[in-house]
């Protein structure tokens, strides 16, 4: 079995470290690092105790780390939070799957519905009707007790990711999306896809199942038996998670100051040290115009950004490099 790649990373660079790793052979992505000065911390893939538990706890929560950065005067996503009908009458709480929809409604078609706290872009749907609207909910709250549901903001997305007071990488992140040819249906293009992720060292991360990819391509009036025209682009989902097929555009050496400031300030402001400042703009290597923060993530995964590039895989080494050399001198943190 392949080592995970955090894990094969951490192995690495313990290594030149002096540092020791012992890893659960049943959980490979868990692991226990043992520093030369004695100091020892657990790892669980991407989740080191650099952050706090209750600075995790809140980023985690999209809808109350959206609060706390409004009051910190940043541009948040304007939305609210809905639950389940088990859960409005344990809380005595209205806001149930019928008021989410009134509120789409209010906010107007297209809206963003996305899980409260779940990771990678489970679920984060477009919907642009009712129809779809409770297709979402439904599938959402079958899952977990509570989703969001916000207004839909156009921009290029965008995510920075922090350590204390540096930008570590910054890489525009684009939807999955397959190129015709003029000769492959839509499901050959997305097999010679998946096939190209595997032989860049990313996992087979396309669901062909999604009922998202399906949405989409009804919507324009496409199927997976479909021919697509050669070199026509079709969008097969509106997140642009690379966890669920996305891909990268590197713009470290680009970024401008003023989104460095931004990234920086706001990974402070949430009381963490490592973080993953995702946000839309129009462009991050000009002056700060008008922007949107999507969420901030406490334990932001570089798996599939390290798999674009022998560069973007360095700085991902060197990341966790600095990740260590900071716990090994400052083990004073809860784990995650």
């Amino acid at each position: 079995m392949k080592t995970p790649f955090v894990t094969s990373i951490i192995q690495k660079i313990a290594e030149e470290i002096g540092a020791v790793v012992l890893v659960d052979p049943e959980c490979d992505f868990m692991g226990l690092i043992t520093f030369k000065n004695g100091n020892k911390t657990f790892f669980r893939n991407t989740r080191f105790s650099i952050n706090s538990l209750g600075s995790v706890a809140i980023a985690k929560d999209k809808a109350v780390s959206n609060f706390f950065l409004n009051k910190f005067g940043y541009k948040v996503t304007e939305g609210k939070t809905f639950f389940s009908n088990e859960l409005c009458e344990e809380i005595a709480n209205t806001r149930n799957i019928d008021a989410g929809f009134y509120y789409a409604q209010k906010l107007g078609f297209p809206v963003i519905v996305k899980p409260i706290n779940l990771s990678q872009g489970m679920f984060v749907t477009k919907v642009h009707n009712k129809q779809e609207y409770y297709q979402v909910a439904k599938k959402i709250l079958r899952k977990i007790s509570g989703f969001i549901v916000e207004r839909f903001y156009s921009g290029n997305d965008y995510r920075i990711v922090v350590l204390d007071d540096k930008v570590v990488s910054a890489y525009q992140r684009i939807p999955l999306f397959i190129i015709g040819d003029g000769q492959s249906t839509v499901l050959q293009l997305m097999q010679q896809k998946q096939e190209t992720f595997i032989k860049n060292g990313r996992k087979e991360i396309i669901d062909f199942e999604d009922y998202r990819i399906k949405k989409n391509l009804q919507r324009r009036k496409l199927n997976f038996s479909n021919v697509i025209p050669k070199n026509n682009i079709v969008y097969l989902l509106d997140n642009a998670n690379l966890s669920t097929g996305g891909e990268a555009i590197d713009f470290t050496d680009n970024i401008h100051p003023d989104f460095k400031k931004l990234a920086v300030n706001i990974t402070k402001d949430m009381e963490l040290r490592l973080s993953g400042v995702d946000i839309l703009a129009s462009d991050i290597t000009s002056p700060m115009g008008d922007y949107t923060i999507i969420e901030v993530n406490g334990a932001p995964s570089l798996t599939h950004y390290a798999s674009f590039g022998e560069v973007q895989t360095k700085r991902v080494e060197n990341l966790y490099l600095q990740v260590l050399k900071v716990l090994e001198n400052e083990n004073n943190r809860v784990n995650y």
